[in-house]
């Protein structure tokens, strides 16, 4: 693995991409942000959970002309890939996790870069009289009935007001108001609600930067949960650790808080104390927030926070990046961190016996893993099981666990399934572990679905263990063939 160091912003992500064949298409036919740019790319890239027809591993799409936002641009899908992640990250697709993991044990702290950034070009004030959020920031929709505009891959940036620690998240905002956007923050689980939580025990407000437009590194390594990154654990130093240079911060203008120096948008604020009671489709009244990893539309929330906006800074011709919230793009963000915090944790308690771990599209990134193991000895059979309970534990979220041998490809659904069919039997190698907390979003976990569960987001935790008992491996060989160089027959 060789990290890539030589891309620091999104404007250098997007200028490799145009080095690429079928990595990025440009257009200058005018879009409309409120849920046609989604539309289209849905055909284009977005892959994931998305409704289907859509595509898997299609091109990123920048757009240059926004309706109603002329001086700006926007693009979508740029980590909508996997392959496309490992050649921006500077390594194979399927040593992603690794690679992070690596990055998450040897971190590199940013540092606060002095002067002009060039996040701040143009400074809009809310004191101004003509600031208005709306026209400031092209936030799309996803979908006719989504809560209103959301920034789905804005950086909030904050510090604790106890310790001085800082801590960076992905959190969903919706623009209520010219200056106002709602904030959600699931009670304890990301950090920075936690900051707030503590911040209004104090009365006081929690300043946060929100840096949108970011070298690619960053919204994935932001991702990261505990216990691999605890509250206090600044998830730019994994970034930094990845681009082998520390991620550079500026002072924001308006607020005591940095921003990430290169972003092509930072909105400045305060989340205001006690302010947890915002409803999100305030506007709109749809009942909807917006499509989730999942697949389906989130349900509004009548808890969100009130984030009140004191300035908006942009680089000249900003670029807005957004992702549609089941796609692709959300799976290599919350999935690549979740294989990392897997493998760390497995590999310190079974070296060894654990090659790869792959976060499935299917499951979001979140709800289901692959675990690639290694049987070589007797006393190795059982470990298996033990690998997947370490994953319920790296990752508390975490729904299903599939178990496959060394020669079954984890990223070949076809292969896993092949592994399925011919080397499990559902009542020996299936282990449930009900009644435990996973994810809130998961439909299915909610007492009206099953009125054993006591809350929602209480699951049954699933092993399927498709690995070969360790005496009949050498019944289970897969049929050999020559292992020849086709390509001077492809030549002709």
């Amino acid at each position: 693995m060789n990290n890539r160091t030589d891309i620091l912003s999104l404007r250098d992500a997007l200028d490799v991409l145009r080095g690429r064949p079928d990595q990025l298409i440009e257009t200058h036919v005018e879009i409309n942000p409120e849920a046609e740019l989604s539309g289209v790319y849905r055909h284009v890239g977005a892959g994931g959970t998305v409704m289907r027809p859509t595509k898997v591993d299609g091109p990123a799409m920048l757009f240059h002309n926004l309706k109603g936002h002329p001086d700006a641009k926007c693009v979508i899908g740029l980590l909508a890939s996997r392959q496309r992640v490992a050649e921006l990250f500077g390594c194979k697709k399927e040593e992603l996790g690794h690679l992070v993991q690596s990055c998450s044990a040897n971190p590199i702290a940013p540092v606060v870069k002095e002067g002009p950034a060039p996040c701040q070009e143009v400074v809009h004030r809310a004191t101004d009289p003509d600031f208005d959020l709306f026209k400031l920031v092209p936030a799309p929709t996803n979908t006719p009935v989504d809560a209103g505009p959301y920034i789905t891959m804005g950086m909030c940036y904050a510090t604790h007001p106890d310790t001085g620690l800082h801590d960076v998240t992905i959190h969903r905002m919706c623009i209520q108001g010219k200056d106002e956007l709602s904030i959600f923050l699931q009670p304890g689980s990301r950090h920075i609600g936690a900051m707030a939580e503590r911040a209004t025990e104090l009365g006081v407000p929690l300043p946060i930067s929100v840096s949108i437009g970011v070298d690619p590194a960053i919204p994935v390594t932001s991702c990261f949960e505990p216990p691999t990154t605890p509250l206090g654990f600044d998830e730019l130093s994994i970034a930094g650790a990845l681009r082998q240079r520390p991620v550079e911060l500026t002072n924001c203008v308006s607020i005591p808080e940095r921003a990430i120096a290169n972003a092509e948008y930072v909105i400045e604020g305060e989340i205001l104390p006690g302010s947890n009671h915002v409803v999100e489709d305030q506007n709109t009244h749809t009942g909807y927030a917006m499509p989730e990893f999942p697949g389906y539309n989130g349900p509004a929330s009548h808890e969100c926070w009130l984030l009140k906006v004191k300035a908006v800074t942009h680089r000249n011709h900003p670029i807005m990046q957004t992702c549609i919230g089941p796609s692709e793009e959300h799976v290599n963000m919350a999935g690549i961190p979740t294989e990392a915090s897997i493998l760390g944790m497995i590999d310190k308690a079974l070296p060894g016996k654990v090659l790869n771990c792959y976060s499935h599209r299917a499951g979001g990134g979140k709800y289901m893993v692959i675990l690639q193991c290694r049987k070589t000895v007797h006393t190795d059979e059982g470990k298996q099981r033990q690998a997947a309970l370490l994953a319920f534990s790296a990752f508390p979220e975490l729904k299903h666990v599939i178990l496959v041998d060394e020669d079954v490809d984890i990223f070949d659904t076809n292969d896993v399934l092949w592994a399925m069919n011919t080397r499990f039997q559902g009542d020996r190698d299936i282990v449930t572990i009900p009644g435990v907390r996973c994810h809130p979003l998961d439909p299915s976990s909610n007492p009206a679905y099953d009125t054993s569960l006591m809350d929602i987001g209480i699951s049954t935790k699933t092993i399927f263990d498709c690995t070969v008992p360790f005496p009949l491996k050498d019944h289970f060989k897969r049929a050999p063939f020559l292992d020849v160089d086709s390509e001077k027959w492809l030549q002709g």
